[in-house]
C-alpha cells in the first residue's frame, strides 16, 4: 500500500436533488445541494488534509457538486450505485437512509480505495448531454409512433402525428449539433474517425460511444469491454461450466458500444456475450 493511500481520509457524500449528507471524521453534516451548500462543503473538507470524497452517480444531481470539488482540486470518486449496493449487502447493511448511505460511502472508500474520477471537459459534458437527450427523444418518438397507430379518433391521430413530426425535427436538430460539435474539436474528430473505420459504425454511433466511455482511448480491448459491460463473465465451479453472460459496466455505454464491439474482430467473445 502506498504512502498516499495510507494517509487518504475518505469522506462519504450522499447526494439528493435538494440535499447533501457528508460523512466526515465520524460526523454527519447536512447541507443544501446549492452553490452555497457547495461552498460550505469545501470549507468543511479544507479543515481535513488529504481528504477524498466518495459519492454515487445520481442521474445528474451530482454534476454541479462534483464540478465544484474538481475546481477546488479535491479528489472525488463518482461510483456506480450498483457497486455500492453490492458492498452494502456484503457488509450486512440492509437499512437505507441518507445518513447511513453517506457513512457507507466512507466505508467503501476505506475498504476499496477507489481511484479519483477525472474531471470532464466542457466539450465532453456537452457531448454527453446531447447524446443522452437524443436517446430520450428517440424513446419518446418510438412510443408516440406506436400509440398513433392505435388511435381511431381523427383529432387524436392528428395530434399524435403532429407530435411525431416535432420529435423527428428535434432528433434532426440534436444530430446536427452533435456533428457540429465534432467539427469544432480536432481531438474528438480524430477519435470519431478511428471508430468510423470499423465497418458499419457511423458518426452518431461513434459519438455515442465516446460520450459514455470517454476513457476509451486509454484502455485496451478487454478493459473497454468490461467498462461497457460487454465482457462475458465465466461461471464455473470444479467440473461444472455454466454459460457465460455479460453484465455490469455502464448501461448507456453498452447500448452504443455493442455495435462497435461486435465488429472489432473479437468474434468469440462477442458471440458469447450475445448468447448470454
Amino acid at each position: 500500500m502506498s504512502q498516499n493511500t495510507m494517509t487518504t481520509i475518505y469522506a462519504g457524500l450522499d447526494i439528493a436533488k435538494l440535499n447533501l449528507q457528508l460523512h466526515l471524521a465520524g460526523r454527519i453534516h447536512d447541507l443544501p445541494n446549492t452553490a452555497a451548500g457547495h461552498r460550505r462543503l469545501l470549507k468543511l473538507l479544507a479543515v481535513q488534509p488529504g481528504v477524498q470524497v466518495v459519492c454515487e452517480a445520481t442521474g445528474g444531481y451530482e454534476r454541479e457538486v462534483v464540478a465544484a470539488l474538481h475546481e477546488a482540486k479535491v479528489p472525488v470518486s463518482v461510483l456506480n450505485p450498483a457497486r455500492v449496493r453490492h458492498f452494502a449487502r456484503a457488509t450486512g447493511q440492509r437499512a437505507k437512509t441518507d445518513d447511513i448511505d453517506a457513512a457507507l460511502l466512507t466505508a467503501y472508500g476505506q475498504a476499496l480505495h477507489p481511484k479519483p474520477t477525472a474531471p470532464r471537459t466542457e466539450q465532453e459534458q456537452q457531448l454527453a448531454e446531447l447524446v443522452r437527450r437524443r436517446v430520450q427523444v428517440l424513446e419518446t418518438l418510438v412510443a408516440q409512433r406506436q400509440q398513433a397507430q392505435r388511435l381511431t379518433l381523427p383529432v387524436l391521430r392528428r395530434q399524435a402525428q403532429s407530435l411525431v413530426r416535432r420529435l423527428e425535427r428535434d432528433v434532426e436538430q440534436i444530430e446536427a449539433q452533435l456533428k457540429e460539435l465534432r467539427t469544432q474539436a480536432t481531438l474528438l474528430d480524430e477519435r470519431v474517425q478511428k471508430l468510423e473505420a470499423i465497418t458499419g459504425v457511423g458518426t452518431i454511433t461513434a459519438l455515442g460511444v465516446l460520450a459514455e466511455l470517454p476513457e476509451l482511448s486509454t484502455l485496451n480491448r478487454r478493459q473497454a469491454a468490461a467498462l461497457a459491460g460487454l465482457a462475458p463473465h465465466p461461471r464455473q465451479s470444479g467440473q461444472w461450466h455454466g454459460r457465460r453472460s455479460i453484465g455490469g459496466g455502464r448501461a448507456r455505454g453498452r447500448t452504443c458500444a455493442s455495435n462497435c464491439w461486435r465488429r472489432t474482430g473479437n468474434s468469440t467473445s462477442s458471440s458469447k456475450a450475445r448468447s448470454g
